[in-house]
């Protein structure tokens, strides 16, 4: 609203789905996707190779990949 963005790229929003009378949907400059951006035609094998990865990370006491930092919500 403040101009101080020059674009945004939504995928997750709070609430979700994003109501219809958010403002966000008005606003040219904010791209908002139905929370599947992510998805490739090879996303399943990528997420079996991390999980297979962080498997065998916590089997052997290493650190994990993509942990969420609860502290700071992401």
């Amino acid at each position: 609203e403040a101009g101080k963005l020059g674009g945004a790229a939504l995928d997750v929003t709070d609430p979700e789905p994003l109501p219809a009378d958010s403002p966000l949907w008005g606003f040219e400059n904010v791209q908002i996707t139905p929370h599947i951006s992510g998805m490739s035609a090879n996303y399943d094998a990528l997420t079996a190779d991390l999980f297979a990865e962080n498997l065998r990370r916590y089997l052997a006491g290493d650190p994990l990949l993509n942990l969420v930092d609860r502290e700071r919500g992401y």
